[in-house]
């Protein structure tokens, strides 16, 4: 089995970063102890202020797939929906060299 490497961007509406930053603590600490989870660390952008990244390793898809499916996931996603400032974009990666 093939180790799945992810990149999430999440953008906080302005006004609403700590919400967004609130939601997604609770989340870290809920999806590093899913069976699967390599590592899983949030970043919020220097460049982009407000912008929270997740920098994901599971160890493949179905590990992936049933960390979309967990109430913890689904609970950030609620807690989050009115305060997003755009959409969020979810990149499994595929190696290049």
């Amino acid at each position: 089995m093939s180790q799945l490497h992810v990149v999430a961007t999440i953008p906080a509406r302005s006004g609403s970063e700590a919400v967004i930053r609130e939601a997604l603590t609770t989340l870290v600490a809920a999806t590093r102890d899913e069976e699967g989870c390599l590592s899983y660390d949030l970043y919020e952008s220097a460049a982009a202020p407000g912008t929270f990244v997740t920098v994901e390793r599971w160890s493949g898809q179905e590990a992936l797939d049933a960390h979309m499916a967990t109430p913890h996931v689904g609970a950030a996603f609620a807690a989050a929906a009115d305060h997003l400032g755009g959409e969020v974009a979810i990149h499994p990666l595929a190696p290049v060299s």
